[in-house]
């Protein structure tokens, strides 16, 4: 990875370094992100079964690692109530800076779409009232999620459409909901039309994200992702934008900044 020489810190707006990927060398794993300048980890919920071990590595990096509570769409399934009922009794006790990874996720079946609609809107619902943002996961469910935003009582949101993936249009569709666009290792994939998107979103809309240890960036593709590889999609969204990595740094770190209360 190029070592880039930054004027600011960089904010990954998604990470879930506390997965049981990283139990091995997951200090290291934070301390070398720190080290090149991705000062702050924000880290989304997926469901009951991890949130202890986010909530211990936030304790442990109160400085640089952010946690959220949200239940995500995969965990929904006819026992959602379940990790409902979880969601908020978590509530009142943790500090937390978001509501997510929230939203559908319709990539492997539509059975639980209804569960995932109510569990969905319920968390939303949640963050509006504490004015909190969201971070939105969607999945080959696009359509479906937007209907469910758009029904909602109140149509003020805040947050991030993570790992976006979708068209200009859909793209838009987000931006004039509110939201920002999350910007991760896709966009360095060949087979992406992610760069088409960014040139021609606002640029105070955009952020960065890895959502490791997933999606990981080119030239790392097929290898586990991390916080750090952040950079490597600063890079290459400098490199569409035909602007300098300082300049996507700067203007991604004060979008992320914008949503989130760091």
């Amino acid at each position: 990875m190029t070592k880039t020489k930054m004027n600011n810190y960089v904010i990954n707006t998604h990470c879930h370094v506390y997965d049981e990927a990283f139990d091995e060398d997951r200090d290291d794993v934070v301390k070398r992100a720190i080290s090149q300048g991705v000062t702050k980890l924000l880290l989304p919920d997926i469901d009951s079964s991890s949130r202890e071990r986010m909530f211990s590595l936030a304790g442990k990096y109160p400085e640089n690692c952010f946690p959220m509570l949200g239940i995500h769409p995969t965990s929904v399934n006819e026992n959602f109530q379940v990790e409902l009922n979880a969601f908020f009794e978590e509530l009142p006790k943790r500090e937390i800076v978001g509501i997510g990874e929230i939203g559908l996720d319709l990539y492997w079946d539509k059975t639980f779409l209804e569960e995932q609609t109510e569990v969905f809107i319920k968390q939303v619902a949640v963050a509006q009232e504490r004015k909190l943002p969201i971070v939105t996961h969607v999945r080959k469910a696009f359509n479906e999620t937007y209907r469910a935003l758009r029904s909602m009582p109140s149509q003020d949101f805040k947050g991030i459409f993570h790992c976006f993936s979708g068209s200009k249009e859909e793209a838009f569709k987000v931006i004039d909901m509110g939201f920002h666009i999350g910007i991760g290792g896709v966009l360095t994939f060949k087979t992406s039309h992610l760069d088409e998107v960014v040139k021609a979103i606002p640029r105070e809309k955009i952020v960065l994200e890895t959502d490791d240890p997933y999606l990981t960036p080119v030239p790392h593709r097929g290898e586990r992702n991390e916080p750090a590889y952040v950079l490597l999609v600063a890079e290459k969204l400098a490199f569409v934008l035909n602007c300098s990595v300082e300049e996507v740094i700067d203007f991604t770190t004060g979008n992320a900044l914008s949503i989130f209360s760091l």
